[in-house]
């Protein structure tokens, strides 16, 4: 229930300054090329679904920014590195448990 409400928290939070249009996004086909290039709101909602994601079902609701920038650092310089692959293999190398 934590993970649930600190996930929504998170969402909210980062959706608040998108645009009124709706998007579909295909994560498990989006490349790193395509995450870099899609915009910072766009990118900001990815790392904050991955944080999410990748926490699991840890029953706590800590949001710790320093963790996230870390994790979003080590996953910008992957995808640089490595643009073909998909954003969800590239977090399963840079975040996987």
């Amino acid at each position: 229930m934590k993970t649930t409400l600190s996930l929504l928290f998170a969402a909210a939070f980062s959706l608040s300054s998108m645009p009124a249009h709706a998007t579909k996004l295909d994560l498990a086909t989006m490349s790193c090329k395509q995450f870099l290039e899609s915009g910072d709101d766009t990118i900001k909602m990815v790392l904050t679904w991955m944080d999410g994601w990748y926490k699991g079902d840890e029953d706590n609701a800590i949001f710790d920014t320093d963790v996230f920038v870390e994790n979003a650092k080590k996953f910008g310089t992957y995808c640089g590195k490595n643009p073909n692959v998909s954003i969800v293999t590239a977090a399963d190398e840079v975040l996987g448990k």
